[in-house]
């Protein structure tokens, strides 16, 4: 996955083609049968769909849970991290009297005022009365900006336009304050640009929820109705003004940076001059926009809106922002909506619901309790060679590829050796300083994350860049690439099978978690990541000619990927998904070398009746064990940069040499490609 976020010298020994990699069980300790045979479907030949062969009895015998939207590998391992965050919590929130301050009194205490469904009922909309009734007060345009930062500042929601403060991405030591497109409910904005029957379900489901939220605060029903039309146009037209998700994609694009004074004469409504120093980022000179023309529609739309509609939108954004922590009327309404959107039949138990809470709020305050119970210090160990053995293997493939010029070639190198490598969790926590969690205050709880959160990110401007600070708590099942600091991270929540087990051989590990190492690796070399150089600065280091011949490769891919179906007449959107579709390919062709250099890659002997070629291609096929509803997949189709998993373990294969040898895939099998038609880039 990317972020787009200890740098280790590779040692000269272990440069040499003829390393022998360390191997993942004790010699002592015989390699145990980590492939599911009984799931597999033996009826399908590998060559004709891997992904059935691997997983079909499986995808048969197998349901989705009513709470979840999807069920697979990935998501049995987060709902193992949810069931261990909730042991945690029940534990330390049944102690009153905990350390005020400390780890488990902040955590415990928010997860108890979490299940204090009582008071939260008993409250109903109370926590948000003050500032609906601010807003009535409104009385002028002015007030209307006033109000846009009221609620930036307090914590209540970001509308009409992102606001934040980041790495300059050509400046990555410093931060800086940028402005985005946003101001949207809905998760893309085609859900407002399409008139297809399922985006139309879609657009009367949201809209039923805007008059049920607004008349569950007291407002009559035909106000309501009108104040959902008033919504529905505002929105629309910032939708009309968003780049899509695949113009995002190009760092360059979206890199404008202006000085304050010269983009404050290009919004007369929107004096950022003034603006700043409210949003407690004064003394700025320049500011980076992702699309300016999205702000300029913003200030059209303040200019040519009654105050009386952007009062209703006001609102709405409080109104939204805050369903899912009032009382039950105004949480089912959210989720009832949502189902619509992602077919959830059952919503998840509280617990799950408000550990994830914590997890999101508190992460690194909890994850310190998570990591100390659950995850041992070997498996860090274990990873950092792991990590150095594909980058071994990865500086190989560079050396030897025959389309890159050697000038190309040694920058790439150079990235390469400088990238940083955080394994597990933070070297070191964050403290959360000053952030007060009360037993007995869900909302206000909340509400003092949200400032924190706020505060935090507007006081590291004019500071050094904090290079330890991670983006994802140490329970979360995934990994990251952050392209600005030229890391590749894996938090603990991952490092379990089937991704990785201590018991295992090395053909189960380096299919799934050598896989995924390798494919954060490769985001630093992808369509997005290949502009940024090895110190995290957006700046480009090819020469033009291997420049397009990248582009002529990485185009051979989004072929491919145009091609795959999902949904009746859905296709995988190849452009969209390219960045993670290349780490794909990359990322488990790096892994695969990397392992035929271990003992048993390089050996020969069966292991429940499979060859090593054959378990490490069996491991990256059932790490991606899937299935998911349709609601689901068509809207993960528009939104997520990620392939459906049948196709993210397909498709490389196709372009792999390896695996065709492996499973005697011949012409005429249904995937079988001619090998001067299979992608070959990293």
């Amino acid at each position: 996955m990317k972020l787009k976020y200890l740098s280790l010298a590779l040692p000269a020994v272990l440069c040499a083609n003829t390393a022998t990699f360390a191997q993942s069980g004790a010699d002592n300790n015989p390699p145990q049968k980590f492939i599911d045979t009984q799931n597999m479907d033996t009826a399908v030949k590998p060559g004709d769909d891997f992904f059935e062969y691997a997983n079909g009895g499986w995808v048969k015998h197998n349901e989705i849970p009513a709470k979840q939207t999807r069920w697979g590998s990935f998501i049995m391992l987060r709902q193992e991290s949810t069931d261990k965050l909730i042991s945690i919590l029940d534990e330390v929130s049944k102690t009153p009297d905990n350390p005020k301050g400390s780890i488990k009194q902040r955590t415990g205490d928010l997860y108890a005022s979490a299940m204090d469904s009582i008071a939260i009922e008993k409250k109903g909309y109370t926590p948000i009365k003050t500032d609906l009734k601010r807003i009535d007060k409104i009385a002028s345009i002015q007030g209307v900006v006033n109000e846009l930062v009221y609620q930036r500042v307090n914590g209540l929601g970001s509308p009409l336009f992102g606001f934040g403060v980041g790495q300059d991405s050509k400046n990555p030591t410093k931060y800086i304050v940028s402005l985005g497109q946003g101001g949207i409910t809905l998760p893309d904005r085609d859900y407002y640009l399409k008139s297809d029957a399922r985006t139309q379900k879609i657009q009367d489901a949201y809209k039923k929820y805007i008059v049920q939220l607004f008349t569950l605060t007291g407002t009559p029903a035909d106000v309501a109705e009108n104040n959902a039309a008033i919504i529905w146009q505002a929105e629309k037209t910032l939708a009309n003004a968003q780049l899509t998700r695949v113009a995002m994609r190009d760092p360059n694009a979206t890199y404008n940076k202006f000085t304050v004074a010269a983009f404050s004469k290009t919004t007369p409504g929107l004096n950022w001059v003034e603006l700043l120093p409210k949003l407690k980022t004064p003394g700025q000179d320049s500011l980076l926009i992702s699309n300016p023309a999205f702000i300029k529609t913003v200030d059209s739309l303040l200019t040519a809106t009654p105050i009386a509609d952007l009062k209703v939108y006001l609102k709405w954004n409080i109104l939204k922002g805050a369903a899912g922590s009032l009382s039950s009327p105004f949480v089912k309404a959210g989720f009832d909506f949502n189902s619509v959107l992602t077919g959830q039949k059952v919503q998840a138990p509280r617990s799950e619901r408000m550990s994830a809470l914590v997890d999101g709020s508190l992460g690194e305050l909890l994850g310190q309790l998570y990591v100390a119970k659950y995850f041992p210090a070997a498996a860090k160990q274990y990873m950092e060679q792991l990590v150095n053995n594909l980058k071994v293997a990865y500086a190989e493939h560079i050396k030897n590829l025959d389309w890159m010029s050697d000038e190309t070639k040694a920058r790439a190198l150079k990235k390469l050796n400088a990238f940083t490598v955080k394994i597990g969790y933070p070297d070191k926590w964050q403290t959360y300083d000053g952030l007060n969690i009360s037993r007995n205050d869900y909302a206000g709880n909340l509400r003092n994350i949200s400032v924190w959160r706020y505060n935090y990110m507007v006081t590291r401007l004019g500071k050094p860049v904090d290079k330890t600070r991670w983006g994802m708590t140490p329970p979360t099942v995934n990994a990251y690439y952050n392209s600005v600091n030229n890391e590749i991270v894996f938090p603990a929540g991952i490092l379990r099978f089937p991704f990785f087990d201590f018991k295992a051989d090395d053909a189960i590990n380096y299919g799934g978690i050598g896989a995924v190492i390798g494919h954060e690796i490769t985001h630093g070399f992808d369509d997005q990541g290949r502009k940024y150089d090895a110190d995290g600065t957006l700046r480009d280091w090819w020469t033009a000619a291997d420049a397009e011949k990248f582009k002529q490769r990485s185009d051979k891919v989004v072929e491919q990927y145009n091609a795959l179906t999902v949904l009746d007449t859905m296709h995988v959107n190849g452009r969209l998904t390219l960045g993670e579709n290349l780490a794909d390919l990359g990322g488990l062709s790096i892994a695969y070398d990397a392992w035929k250099k271990t003992k048993q890659g390089q050996g020969g002997e069966k292991i429940d009746g499979f060859t090593p070629d054959q378990r490490f291609f069996l491991s990256w096929a059932q790490v991606w064990r899937s299935k998911q509803l349709a609601e689901t997949a068509a809207q993960r189709i528009l939104t997520d940069p990620h392939s459906p998993e049948e196709h993210r373990t397909n498709a490389p294969l196709t372009n792999i040499d390896a695996w065709y040898k492996a499973f005697n895939v011949q012409p005429g099998d249904k995937m079988y490609k001619k090998p001067e038609d299979r992608a070959k880039i990293w």
